[in-house]
């Protein structure tokens, strides 16, 4: 969503843009989208083809099915291979996403945007007061355990393994009523995704609905480094104010950056970097005079 935003802003800008999607965002694995004002509880595919479907009246808009394998060039003169083809520009917008990088634990890819869950905005209220599970631990487990408790009060701590809370933040969750499990995952009981019980290392059992995971991830493209975009410690592209990464010409949006993982931000981040492309584009053109 974040770069149709782009190409929206930049299409009704009177721009030519040219869109190279091979239809794999981070959301494919969820069945619902909330949280995104007038299309809450719509799917992401289908918000997807709301998107293209618009886009497609625009004739300075083309869309390019394949996925972008190397980019080069620099600020005014960048070009993009995907398949077959190569695409040339003056300006590059990478809104390539994120890769999840799942546990080793049986039934977590099955359960993943469906019971097992990254954000409480986007499907807490769906969930809520249901028996629910933070899988993480240190701080992003203190984290989650105190932000989850908003949705539910039926609420466990898995730490996988021996916990690594400071006292003090152990004792937090715990005022909260918040279980602290140190026991070994083995597996997700599940039927279709729909989760009902965690399956410890001694077969021991806990009735389970909801699990938010916090998990490592990696960026889904490597085009930023290619470019020599400068990436984060915490694995994003780093970006300004104005969704400018490290290198002149080249901007990033969405996920891929470090906006909090919801479309209602991606999609504003992408209409933002348009706004500022445009604005460099004109800026860059040349007085009659000059010609």
């Amino acid at each position: 969503m974040a770069g149709l935003s782009t190409a929206l802003t930049l299409g009704r800008a009177l721009r030519n843009v040219v869109v190279i999607d091979c239809d794999s965002p981070c959301n494919q694995y969820t069945p619902e989208s909330h949280n995104f004002f007038t299309r809450d509880g719509e799917s992401p595919q289908a918000l997807l083809s709301i998107a293209r479907q618009q886009l497609q009246q625009y004739d300075n808009i083309t869309f390019l099915s394949a996925k972008a394998s190397a980019a080069e060039g620099q600020d005014g003169a960048f070009q993009v291979t995907a398949g077959d083809k190569t695409v040339k520009g003056r300006k590059v917008v990478l809104a390539t996403g994120l890769r999840d990088l799942f546990p080793e634990i049986d039934g977590f890819e099955s359960c993943w945007g469906k019971s097992v869950l990254h954000c409480p905005y986007c499907h807490g209220y769906e969930v809520r007061d249901r028996p629910t599970a933070v899988l993480a631990n240190g701080e992003a487990a203190y984290h989650l355990g105190t932000l989850i408790h908003n949705w539910t009060k039926k609420l466990t701590v898995l730490t996988n393994g021996v916990s690594e809370l400071r006292a003090e933040e152990q004792a937090r969750l715990e005022s909260f009523g918040i279980t602290i499990n140190e026991r070994n995952i083995k597996r997700f009981f599940h039927h279709n995704g729909v989760l009902s019980s965690v399956v410890f290392d001694n077969e021991e059992q806990l009735p389970i609905e909801v699990i938010y995971a916090s998990i490592p991830f990696e960026q889904q493209s490597d085009l930023c480094e290619q470019l020599g975009c400068k990436i984060s410690s915490h694995h994003h592209i780093e970006v300004d104010d104005e969704q400018r990464t490290s290198i002149k010409g080249v901007f990033a949006v969405g996920d891929c950056t470090a906006q909090p993982r919801a479309i209602s931000v991606a999609s504003a981040s992408g209409t933002k970097a348009g706004f500022t492309i445009n604005l460099e584009l004109m800026l860059e053109e040349k007085m009659p005079s000059d010609k």
